[in-house]
């Protein structure tokens, strides 16, 4: 764990994990509102993404994958993708082989889908659930860790924390994922101290203090 890194490939790496778990957790989100679209309740989509503060229009189950997925809002997956991608990209020196065309080829998987107006259906997001799946993989497969691994994880977990605090509203799960948060920090910025939290403390008190422990690790 000794190989240096610049705080910008350490940004990019951050967010490229930070990115690429927000794209599995709303995928995983998606088809489970796809599903009861289906068999359950026909709003369940709409639901969803009022949770995060957007109002999408569907007819079917096939229409709401597409809205959720490329839809002119800002959750649009692809757009997250293309951000994902151009992380990858700036710190493609700290980046498996395998992981790096894993991430081109799930870009490429969603860009063939918008540009030839694929009207996508479950097959597409299976796939797409699996490129990511091996990216994770192939990221964490290694024997040992390097420095700019942790990097990474951090932003993984971090988007953990939010989605859960945004979207489930699970405070205890993201409590949970904060002290992974906190043995990283141990890690990368062993000098740094901060207290632990517990669930009486507000969404944003906890959010400030993962923003808190990303400067200290990154900017310092």
């Amino acid at each position: 764990m000794t190989q240096l890194i610049t705080a910008n490939a350490a940004t990019n790496l951050y967010w490229l994990g930070r990115y690429l778990e927000r794209i599995e957790a709303s995928l995983i989100d998606i088809n489970r509102a796809y599903d009861n679209i289906i068999d359950v309740d026909q709003n369940e989509g709409v639901a969803l993404f009022e949770k995060l503060g957007i109002d999408i229009e569907y007819t079917n189950s096939s229409e709401f994958l597409n809205v959720a997925i490329f839809g002119d809002h800002a959750a649009n997956l692809f757009d997250l993708l293309s951000c994902a991608r151009e992380n990858a990209i700036v710190a493609r020196s700290y980046i498996e082989a395998e992981a790096f065309g894993s991430i081109i080829e799930l870009h490429q998987h969603f860009e063939t889908a918008q540009k030839n107006n694929f009207y996508i259906d479950f097959r597409f997001v299976d796939t797409a659930m699996s490129l990511i799946s091996e990216i994770w993989g192939e990221l964490t497969r290694k024997q040992t860790r390097n420095l700019h691994d942790y990097f990474m994880a951090m932003g993984k977990n971090v988007e953990k924390v939010d989605m859960s605090l945004r979207i489930g509203r699970d405070k205890e799960f993201a409590l949970i994922v904060m002290k992974e948060i906190d043995t990283i920090v141990s890690i990368l910025a062993p000098n740094a101290s901060f207290k632990p939290h517990d669930l009486n403390e507000s969404d944003e008190v906890i959010l400030a203090s993962i923003n808190n422990k990303i400067n200290k690790i990154i900017t310092e």
